[in-house]
């Protein structure tokens, strides 16, 4: 079906360099010949510095390949998207991002996506994640031109995946499908979407995680992943993103988890909330909110993910900085809940503010 998709034109693949990957990526050249580049040396959390390098590598070709395939989780994705949009001038993308004078020339070269994994969603979004570490920042480029134009998901690629890797890509499925619920920009096709995959998270991920060849198991974690994707595609993510990018790049810990283990907070934080979030929530975890967040923090316990802050070495002073901190990121404003609300629940008295406001 690759083959198929790309359809004879000339391509770059994106992929990682193990063996695994090598072995698909020859079963691919024989079928769809040879790729014009190949970037195979994707790194977790792509940073902007290697991004920008890898992306300069296009710009020795003789002729740009008209279309990106990228074979991947969650990292060769987000990096295909800069590599399609970059188009050799990486420039171009930084201008974009920083809204300098020329980005209005980011016009991105068709994608193909397959995800290895199931949990990111970016098979289905228009936006790529870029960290760059050095600044503490984090970016969001997002582009109508970044959505691929084919998806192909085959929970085949994913059987035998480890299980550290299945649970925090999974519990990244779970937050974009429960992000989309408490976000302003909620509606009732994202709740949709996102119903059905939170319950196929919760149903699928603490069996899989002890049955990580069960392709019955894999196919179902595959739909609901994607189904989040598409949940959070129409909303953006919201509160649990905005307070985790820091906490991945001060904390090291790995964006599925810094995303997720927060969950059960804020769900507490937005009992007795109406509208579509109530309604959605209802509909995973029946009429009590309150002891719904219990058995979210039970079930992410049975995963082995921590709940408390303090696990990943966040002091209670920083996380409440934290916390304050995320309302102002862009992600943050998408929340419905309030500050006072999220504070009270951590355990903060309402009102409080960081200490450097």
């Amino acid at each position: 079906m690759l083959a198929a998709a790309i359809g004879g034109r000339s391509y770059a693949l994106v992929t990682y360099g193990e063996p695994y990957f090598r072995s698909l990526s020859a079963e691919l050249e024989a079928k769809a010949g040879a790729p014009v580049l190949v970037i195979d040396d994707i790194a977790p959390n792509p940073d902007i510095l290697l991004l920008e390098a890898q992306a300069g590598r296009f710009a020795g070709l003789s002729t740009p390949p008209e279309v990106v395939v990228a074979l991947g989780g969650g990292s060769v994705i987000d990096s295909a998207k800069v590599f399609a949009a970059a188009r050799g001038d990486f420039g171009v993308v930084d201008a974009y991002l920083n809204k300098r004078a020329g980005a209005e020339t980011v016009k991105p070269l068709p994608l193909i996506a397959v995800p290895t994994t199931a949990g990111t969603g970016s098979e289905v979004t228009c936006w790529g994640t870029i960290w760059d570490n050095a600044a503490g920042l984090k970016y969001s480029l997002a582009h109508p031109g970044l959505y691929p134009e084919v998806a192909l998901v085959d929970p085949d690629l994913m059987i035998g995946k480890p299980r550290d890797l299945t649970i925090q890509t999974g519990l990244d499925a779970l937050s974009h499908a429960l992000e989309s619920l408490w976000n302003r920009n909620a509606n009732p096709v994202s709740m949709a979407h996102a119903v059905a995959a939170a319950k196929g998270v919760l149903s699928t991920l603490p069996l899989l995680a002890n049955d990580l060849r069960n392709p019955q198991l894999r196919d179902r974690m595959a739909r609901a992943a994607t189904l989040a994707g598409f949940a959070f595609s129409n909303t953006k993510s919201a509160i649990a993103h905005s307070l985790s990018y820091p906490i991945t790049l001060r904390y090291g810990v790995p964006h599925g988890i810094a995303c997720s283990f927060s969950l059960p907070m804020i769900m507490r934080g937005v009992k007795g909330d109406g509208g579509l979030c109530a309604e959605g929530l209802q509909a995973i975890f029946g009429n009590d909110i309150g002891n719904a967040a219990n058995q979210l923090a039970a079930t992410l316990t049975k995963l082995g993910v921590a709940t408390n802050h303090s696990h990943y070495g966040i002091d209670d002073v920083e996380w409440r900085t934290l916390i304050d901190l995320a309302f102002d990121g862009e992600r943050g404003q998408n929340f419905t809940g309030s500050r006072e609300k999220l504070l009270a629940v951590a355990g903060f008295a309402e009102g409080t503010r960081r200490a450097t406001a």
